[in-house]
């Protein structure tokens, strides 16, 4: 059976998502017994005792499905940040579910998305699934998204603009100002998504939009479950916007979707605040640990304010020697061609003894790094 002709072609060309390499896959692959995966910017810490409790009780029903609506994690997100409401939350499977609903209500075939290269593919591969056309704008020379860019491209056909801030993978973010400026040209039937997946690490510098402070009515906030709380491998995140877009959302979501274990997990995370604040603190110890080796290796960094860092080997060959050799040592860190950044790796920001054995590999490998790609 041919089955091309089938398939969309905007869905046949498309290159599939790759997440970073299992820890599993390694140990089977390598017969490693001390691995430490870096690659995926998750939480070290792991889960809240108190998410893994009510996930735990929660159990005791899955014989029932949950609430459809999700109203007990609604109101715990409402508590969480004072002043919104219900009718304006929806609920799905991490940020990217509720990208998804957002592709499948709003976006048509041959609709323009606007965006800058080299920033989360997740997102590319939704928009592109619509058949839409996106339109890249290129970044700042510090990797940032590059504002006044975004600006000379958007225009009455622009449909979607998408920004993740803080971004992945470069870690940098869009000032208040500069997404205010923004806002200034974006015309009103243009959706923008505002994807704040690691908006607990960037909150406290005084310059970062916290986008739940605005009420623009055509932005999407899109947060997540799955970095700093801890809870990746349930699948659960939250996007805030006007209700008229939260019930068009609702009319394309999966019925019973997310599911009661991920829904009773995520209020556990948000009951457990001492829980966030060692996260971040860990966070902060582990990050300037490792900016510091980093610089020393002579590596260039791009500063960011995630769970995660960017550094430039120089190539595309000397990315991939890199990646191999850690892999050997047992260090899983995420190369990223993919994201159109051939010559960096991004490096997540593990516990304190995941960070040393990431340490000493690069110890070893550093001469014959030096002697290959530095002579």
């Amino acid at each position: 059976m041919e089955t091309k002709p089938l398939i969309p072609e905007y869905i046949y060309n498309l290159k599939p998502y790759t997440a970073g390499k299992p820890i599993e896959e390694l140990a089977k692959e390598k017969g490693i017994e001390k691995i430490s995966k870096l690659a995926s910017n998750e939480n070290p810490l792991g889960p809240s005792p108190y998410a893994i409790r009510e996930m735990t009780y929660a159990l005791w029903n899955t014989h029932r499905y949950p609430d459809m609506h999700g109203l007990d994690l609604k109101n715990a997100i409402c508590t969480m940040y004072k002043g919104l409401d219900e009718k304006n939350i929806i609920l799905g499977s991490g940020s990217e579910g509720i990208m998804g609903y957002i592709a499948r209500a709003f976006i048509q075939p041959g609709d323009e998305v606007l965006t800058c290269e080299k920033t989360f593919i997740g997102f590319h591969i939704l928009a592109l699934c619509s058949g839409s056309k996106i339109v890249l704008a290129p970044r700042t020379e510090d990797h940032r998204f590059n504002i006044e860019e975004l600006k000379k491209r958007v225009n009455e056909k622009t449909k979607v603009v998408y920004i993740a801030n803080p971004d992945n993978p470069t870690g940098t973010y869009i000032t208040e100002k500069e997404f205010n400026s923004l806002m200034e040209v974006v015309p009103s039937h243009t959706i923008v998504i505002l994807d704040e997946a690691y908006f607990e690490y960037a909150r406290s510098h005084v310059d970062y939009p916290d986008s739940m402070n605005y009420r623009y009515d055509n932005v999407i906030t899109l947060r997540t479950f799955s970095k700093a709380f801890g809870i990746a491998g349930i699948r659960i995140g939250y996007g805030y916007a006007h209700p008229e877009f939260i019930k068009a959302l609702h009319k394309v979501k999966l019925p019973f979707e997310p599911n009661i274990i991920a829904q009773r997990g995520a209020i556990g995370a948000i009951k457990d605040y001492p829980h966030l604040e060692r996260t971040l603190n860990n966070n902060t110890k582990r990050y300037y640990e490792t900016m510091n080796n980093l610089k020393k290796w002579e590596f260039e960094t791009i500063p960011s304010v995630t769970n995660f860092i960017c550094f430039k080997t120089g190539s595309k060959e000397a990315s991939l020697w890199l990646y191999e050799e850690l892999l050997n040592r047992g260090v899983i860190v995420r190369p990223l061609i993919s994201n159109g950044m051939p010559e960096f790796l991004r490096i997540s920001l593990g516990l304190k003894i995941e960070m040393q054995h990431f340490f000493d590999a690069m110890e070893e490998v550093m001469p014959n790094f030096n002697k290959k790609f530095r002579t």
